[in-house]
């Protein structure tokens, strides 16, 4: 029977291809897979604790209940935005949300805000300065450019909040020698 299995800290596409290798390589007849997502055909118990194996020995886990499946989808969609850059400037966070899961941005922020302790927009920043750190560390662009692709108003913007997040200055960060980068399924 086909299944769509909802699965947390699904965050980039090494996830994904971890999961189906793995999963395929148990027998499990994966029908699609994409961040967050397997849609499998189950036909026993059997496959059923398979893929539940497969999924937490990888560090992930099997989503229950609507308002997680609503949370993961919110975070999934956040960091797919910072996947495309430059940041479209098109639509407000809240639109972009809203028309993408079919509900009000009231209900997605509350759910997602009481699940998670912080806002979405807090979560967002977070993420931002994320990515702000993979760009700086790759050395291809300057503060500047960083801070446009990032859709910030300028550059001052970018800096306040990398120093609030990070404590450091962009150029401090900028000249360190290690990548201190957190994992985004770590984020909170």
């Amino acid at each position: 029977m086909e299944t769509i299995i909802y699965i947390k800290n699904m965050v980039c596409d090494r996830c994904i291809k971890v999961l189906k290798t793995e999963l395929t390589g148990e027998n499990i007849k994966v029908l699609d897979i994409k961040l967050g997502e397997i849609t499998a055909d189950i036909q026993t118990k059997k496959d059923e604790q398979t893929i539940q194996k497969v999924v937490e020995s990888n560090g992930f886990y099997i989503i229950d209940g609507e308002n997680f499946k609503l949370v993961e989808q919110t975070k999934l969609i956040l960091i797919n935005l910072l996947n495309n850059l430059p940041l479209s400037t098109n639509e407000r966070l809240s639109e972009i949300l809203s028309k993408e899961m079919y509900h009000e941005y009231s209900k997605i922020s509350k759910i997602f805000s009481y699940n998670e302790k912080i806002t979405i927009e807090k979560y967002f920043i977070k993420l931002k300065i994320e990515k702000a750190k993979e760009l700086i560390h790759n050395r291809e662009l300057n503060f500047t450019e960083i801070s446009q692709l990032l859709n910030y108003s300028n550059l001052t913007h970018l800096s306040n909040q990398f120093k609030t997040e990070t404590g450091m200055s962009l150029t401090e960060y900028k000249t360190m020698e290690k990548n201190i980068r957190n994992s985004l399924d770590q984020i909170y």
